[in-house]
């Protein structure tokens, strides 16, 4: 440990994989449930090799983000892997015309490199303060299907299932395209079945037309004392002002956030007043460094951070973090086992892996504290870029 280790290669590996029982949705692409039905779709891998022999690993993102891997990747080759801090920053030069896509990957398998060299968990490195965390359940979106989420009620009996599991929340993803009057009676159906026994929380994923329609919305929330109302309407997530407008109407909180980038457009959008809880993402948000900045940020505020969606990285970040509530567990769905793919040889998101007391738990082991099963990944691989020296 008397040198950093020298980044060497960095690599990006595809792979195809089949889900059981999904279809993309029409207008998100999002994964619904249709029995029967085999969904083909490209994972993707990152990974940075060192002089060293220590790697860095990362699975996730999406092409459009990762295309932007190749406008960091010769500013970090040669460079320390410990220097986080400065390739966050040029990499924020480098990606300013790009949405700053790309830096997140390259981050967070920086810090599984990091957590490798000093054998320490990354929670360790950015500071522990818990390694139980308390679990949301957070549905896939609805479905036409018999014993599906096909309607309020198979909603409303999923949540049972859900509360009888230990979860002490439950996230509703309604129908994308379904009359606003249905989606409405989908949350007093699953109010009147759990409301006071878990925190209740709706994403409509900016999917209803109006901020009248918002409004209408948000009302139905404060009647059933839903804990937040995230992305509600069709501005995108964006629009600071309106939202602001919407908090002034009802009382039911806010979660915003997710569609914007970076520790700046996070503060820029709470000293506007439009949101109550504030949405980080790893794979958005320039990684581990930038999520960091923004809990921080949001803590300074006296705010709280929600991490989207669930993974390895989210909890090794939310075990590092006071100002939080719950660990996203989704997307999942009462016929669906799995709706992502078998990746990890000794870890899962699942319905069912919470604990009793309706937690899951950080892993104790140095980096990200996963092995990912590269005889499979490279059993299904469908492509390799490479860059190095």
């Amino acid at each position: 440990m008397d040198r950093p280790p020298i980044v060497t290669k960095i690599e990006i590996t595809e792979f195809k994989y089949e889900l059981q029982d999904i279809q993309p949705h029409e207008q998100s692409r999002m994964p619904t449930y249709k029995k029967g039905d085999r969904l083909t779709r490209t994972g993707r891998v990152l990974t940075i090799d060192t002089d060293q022999g220590i790697r860095g690993e990362y699975f996730g993102g999406n092409a459009s983000e990762l295309a932007g891997v190749a406008n960091v990747a010769y500013a970090l080759l040669g460079r320390s892997a410990l220097a986080r801090e400065r390739f966050y920053n040029d990499a924020k030069l480098s990606l300013k015309q790009q949405a700053r896509m790309g830096m997140s990957q390259v981050d967070i398998a920086l810090w599984d490199i990091a957590g490798k060299f000093f054998e320490a968990p990354v929670y360790q490195l950015l500071g522990e303060f818990r390694t139980a965390l308390p679990c949301y359940a957070s549905t896939m979106v609805g479905d036409d299907e018999p014993g599906g989420l096909n309607t309020p009620e198979a909603f409303a009996d999923f949540a049972e299932e859900c509360l009888e599991l230990g979860y002490p929340a439950f996230k509703i993803h309604w129908w994308r395209d379904a009359p606003l009057k249905k989606n409405i009676e989908l949350l007093y159906a699953v109010g009147d079945r759990v409301g006071g026994k878990m925190d209740l929380m709706l994403d409509p994923a900016s999917t209803i037309m109006t901020w009248g329609d918002a409004y209408k919305v948000g009302k139905a929330c404060d009647e059933i004392g839903f804990l937040w109302l995230e992305d509600p309407y069709r501005d995108g997530g964006v629009s600071a002002f309106g939202h602001r407008k919407l908090r002034d109407a009802i009382s039911t909180p806010l979660l915003q956030t997710e569609h914007i980038r970076g520790v700046e457009s996070h503060v820029d959008f709470i000293v506007a007043d439009g949101t109550d809880f504030v949405r980080g993402d790893p794979d958005y948000d320039g990684g581990v460094t930038g999520v960091m900045k923004i809990a921080h940020a949001a803590e300074g505020f006296g705010l709280d951070i929600e991490l989207h969606s669930p993974g390895p990285v989210r909890r090794n970040v939310m075990a590092a973090i006071r100002n939080t509530n719950y660990y996203e567990m989704g997307l999942i769905h009462p016929k669906v086992k799995r709706s992502a793919p078998p990746i990890y040889l000794d870890y899962y998101d699942d319905t069912d892996a919470i604990d009793a007391d309706g937690n899951v738990h950080v892993v104790d082991r140095p980096g990200l504290g996963v092995d990912l099963d590269w005889d499979f990944i490279n059993a299904n691989r469908s492509g390799v870029v490479t860059y190095e020296r």
